[in-house]
């Protein structure tokens, strides 16, 4: 019941909700802590200690009592799929985590059992071989064995994927099938496919055969978002800037997003791109596009963002780094300048994908050029990516008042890249630390769910520790960021990336009331714990969106799962973790001139997926000869 003193409050001033007794880091200037916050109407109303914050509880107000659990504003991540990755949630097997090939084994050979005639068991990306315990890559006679007879895929990162017999058949893969341009179809000695597609390294291979699939009806659709936007909001996810995508059309593709956003059934605040969709018909895209909508229409749930990541498809260099790096077509600054001399004109945020330094050299290039003709006064830009930035083109960034939007790929890919390049260079990979010192804007991000976890997390993990999932050493200290630094750059950091600064980000009175409890303190966990971490309530707009273990009881309804045979149903999403971590859980190697005998093993590894003399794949045993 409240006091005479607390019902005399205005009701402005009264909470609808009180989180007290925790250990909050607000993310304010001061990067204080706080005890206590109360939130009203969506929005952060107060923040100091319980007595302070208390005062504003009112006959109505909920109070949640955390036990003492760290608290932390929800996180952002600045680079997702959400759109195109949540309209097939469901129909996806999830090895994000899986701690080895075995478990990932029985999971495909029990889902291949559940799944019906004309389905395919699809697992798409955001894993990699070095999270498991045997180091390896599935088999292609391993994948058929345990599914003989119903279709699937396995997509790694944007590299390769291995199809069993039955995809083959189901796609119409035969002898006769040509290559596609940038990819290759591989064979067996008398031209039939084995069931591996490589990108080289254009990864239009992958998504095209990917896109072959079954899709989902419009309403089990909806369903797979939300439980998408779910499994998000159990990391702590409550904000993401979506990068649009390759086959997600606009507004064809959106319509799913939209019905949720109109029938208030988000549980993710999302700002889009939009991506463009046709190979030389980039600018007419985007001339279409600016007719039909304006950056910043929409509401904080759901707004419009601006252009990319794809803006010309001649600009998009892959970052397969297994093969070498990709030299963009001399057509790349014509088109490119005519896309960003129209964005800029229309005052279009926008966004372009580019992964190493030679790519960005010359766009910013094209960039500086546009910005005299038509200045860019503030208009909000970035990079998406930029493993291998210079120190000089990060200044070039700089003065044209652009920013840089981080992602863990490297964390996935970080063997193949030093295997390539050296230790050496992997050092800068990319160069975090120079990017902050510069002081241009820096948000984190995934860029999940195919190249990468989704799992922020691992994210953190990986700019804390410099480690790969696979626990290789990447960054010496003067490239890692401290646990409160790392933690800014996915909640206060990414919200430039969508024009939302001091609107979320962090816990003080005025911002959208979205926080995170956590399963155990961030700050002071092991470093190999930090990947493990979840969180155990999670409130957007003020209302609980998820909540586990003791809070449970304050969590929405569960969702039913359509369809009844989905992975999701069976194994969930990213893998729970059942051990905590230990010294002794990996193996690590050491940021080094001289590679140590752990790293040269991940390195002999690595190797082994080169290309041999006949141009076929090796890995260990001849799964991919004839």
């Amino acid at each position: 019941m409240a006091t005479t003193s607390q019902s005399s409050r205005t009701a402005r001033e009264q909470a609808d909700l009180i989180v007290r007794n925790g250990r909050i880091a607000t993310q304010d200037e001061r990067r204080s802590f706080a005890s206590a916050v109360a939130i009203k109407d969506g929005r952060f109303l107060a923040v100091g200690t319980d007595t302070e914050v208390l005062a504003h509880q009112g006959g109505r107000t909920q109070v949640i009592d955390v036990g003492g659990r760290t608290v932390i504003p929800g996180l952002n991540d600045s680079h997702l799929h959400i759109i195109r990755g949540g309209l097939s949630y469901n129909l996806e097997l999830r090895w994000d985590g899986v701690p080895s090939l075995a478990d990932a084994l029985r999971m495909l050979r029990e889902q291949a059992q559940r799944t019906p005639p004309n389905q395919w068991v699809r697992v798409v990306g955001g894993w990699t071989e070095f999270q498991f315990a045997e180091r390896r890559m599935p088999t292609l006679d391993e994948i058929n064995a345990v599914a003989p007879d119903t279709p699937v895929f396995v997509l790694h990162l944007y590299d390769r994927a291995l199809l069993n017999q039955a995809a083959l058949r189901a796609c119409g893969y035969t002898k006769d099938t040509p290559d596609p341009p940038g990819g290759e179809i591989q064979r067996d000695k008398v031209g039939n496919p084995t069931g591996l597609l490589i990108a080289t390294p254009n990864a239009m291979i992958l998504y095209s055969t990917l896109a072959k699939g079954p899709k989902l009806p419009p309403e089990h659709q909806r369903n797979s978002t939300r439980h998408f936007m779910r499994e998000l909001n159990r990391l702590g996810v409550t904000s993401v800037i979506d990068a649009g995508g390759g086959f997600q059309n606009f507004p064809e593709d959106y319509q799913v997003i939209e019905d949720l956003h109109r029938q208030g059934e988000m549980t993710v605040r999302i700002a889009y791109n939009l991506f463009t969709q046709k190979p030389k018909q980039e600018l007419q895209d985007f001339q279409r596009w600016t007719q039909q909508t304006t950056p910043g229409v929409g509401d904080a749930f759901y707004r419009m963002n601006g252009a990319g990541e794809m803006l010309v498809f001649s600009a998009a260099d892959f970052e397969d780094f297994l093969q070498p790096r990709p030299e963009m077509p001399p057509i790349m600054e014509t088109e490119l300048e005519a896309v960003i001399c129209h964005l800029v004109a229309q005052r279009w945020p926008f966004r372009l994908h580019a992964t190493y330094d030679e790519t960005i050299a010359r766009a910013l290039t094209i960039y500086e050029q546009v910005n005299r003709d038509i200045p860019f006064n503030g208009l909000h830009w970035f990079f998406d990516h930029c493993e291998t930035i210079s120190d000089r083109n990060i200044e070039r960034i700089k003065a044209l008042g652009g920013g840089i939007a981080i992602q863990h790929r490297m964390a996935f890919q970080g063997e193949y890249f030093v295997d390539r390049y050296g230790q050496q260079q992997a050092e800068r990979t990319p160069p975090i630390r120079r990017m902050l010192e510069v002081g241009i804007p820096v948000g984190a991000g995934t860029d999940a769910t195919r190249v990468a976890s989704y799992n922020p997390f691992v994210a953190l993990y990986w700019l804390v520790t410099g480690k790969t999932v696979g626990g290789v050493a990447l960054y010496p200290e003067a490239n890692r960021l401290g646990r409160m630094e790392a933690l800014r750059l996915y909640t206060v950091g990414s919200s430039w990336f969508s024009g939302e600064v001091d609107r979320k980000g962090a816990i003080v009175p005025g911002q959208l009331a979205d926080l995170a409890v956590l399963s155990a303190d961030y700050f002071s966990v092991p470093e190999e714990e930090i990947r493990r971490l979840e969180s155990v309530l999670t409130l957007v707009d003020g209302q609980v969106v998820y909540g586990a273990g003791v809070f449970a009881h304050f969590a929405p309804p569960p969702l039913p799962v359509m369809p009844e045979w989905s992975p999701v149903a069976a194994y969930g999403g990213y893998a729970r973790s059942t051990e905590p971590a230990t010294s002794g859980g990996h193996v690590h190697a050491h940021a080094s001139s001289n590679l140590s005998p752990v790293y040269a093993s991940v390195r002999a590894k690595t190797k082994q997926w080169r290309r041999t003399v006949s141009g076929l794949w090796e890995f260990g045993c001849d799964c991919f000869a004839c």
